[in-house]
């Protein structure tokens, strides 16, 4: 497989907006149907995070090999969360965590999408040409003309700053409750007051 530097970044974006679907989908659960998240799916949303944290490096200084080992990192921390908790819940008798999705539960699903990132990022290592680019490339903050590009990168932006604002709502200062039943700093500021 032979990728230029343009492709390259088109992928790049659209698996930005793949990880920001993820997230999103997370947070539509979380604030439309009132499903907080438990801490191993806070750990999973950080993963997840961190492969956007990846991509924009992509996204903005172009390919290179140790991106990629990033989102490699990245979705290994991911993956392990996500079958940490599918063995919590494996077992007959525990119970589950939130409500299915297409019969599986979240963490499933962010255990099969981790899954996906470390297949896609390998994939994306075979491919030499990406990393040559033009010589009006270099090591500056740079979209080009790519609408995709700029649009993936501030809504992974917008959503990794989001996450972290909603953490802090539901666990405060502190360690999170499991399971939890409110958000925690609100409740902390509606006391003081």
């Amino acid at each position: 497989m032979t990728l230029s530097f343009e492709q390259s970044r088109t992928l790049n974006a659209l698996g930005m907006l793949a990880v920001c679907a993820v997230l999103i989908g997370a947070y539509i659960y979380q604030f439309l149907l009132y499903e907080l998240p438990c801490p191993l799916c806070l750990l999973q949303r950080v993963g997840f995070v961190a492969v956007g944290f990846g991509l924009g490096l992509n996204l903005l200084y172009g390919p290179r090999p140790r991106h990629y080992a990033l989102m490699l990192i990245a979705a290994i921390f991911g993956i392990s969360v996500s079958i940490r908790q599918i063995l919590l819940h494996i077992v007959p008798g525990t119970g589950h965590y939130g409500s299915p999705v297409l019969g599986l539960h979240y963490y499933t699903w962010a255990g099969i999408c981790f899954f996906l990132i470390i297949l896609g990022t390998s994939v994306m290592l075979l491919s030499q040409n990406q990393y040559k680019a033009d010589d009006t490339q270099g090591e500056t903050l740079r979209f080009g003309g790519n609408v995709l590009a700029k649009g993936a990168f501030f809504l992974m932006l917008f959503l990794g700053l989001a996450n972290a604002a909603s953490t802090l709502l539901e666990c405060g200062p502190g360690i999170c409750d499991d399971p939890p039943t409110d958000y925690k700093f609100l409740d902390t500021l509606e006391k003081s007051e």
